[in-house]
């Protein structure tokens, strides 16, 4: 049996999906795709016990700067300071 047989948050519909989840430290991120229920009318996403220690695992080699679990995927690029529209600003 599921936790959840309807949306905790609306109570939709959740079907099983594999969506993209992106986990974000100190300027570091780390893209990867995951099994997780998904609410077919709000969006939420419902991660099972086993998906969500793994995401903290994740977000621990990353604060250590452990790398070695991880594949270098592109490049990441902030706006500069400078950039003419006051409304766009550099993330940190």
């Amino acid at each position: 049996m599921k936790p959840f047989e309807k949306c905790p948050i609306c109570g939709g519909e959740l079907k099983n999906k594999q969506v993209e989840k992106l986990l974000r430290v100190e300027g570091n991120t780390v893209s990867m795709k995951v099994t997780a229920e998904v609410c077919l009318h709000c969006g939420e996403r419902l991660y099972t016990e086993d998906v969500v220690k793994s995401f903290e695992e994740i977000r621990s080699k990353l604060r250590k700067q452990e790398f070695s679990h991880f594949k270098t995927l592109g490049q990441s690029f902030t706006v500069e300071e400078s950039w003419p529209n006051e409304a766009i600003h550099p993330t940190r």
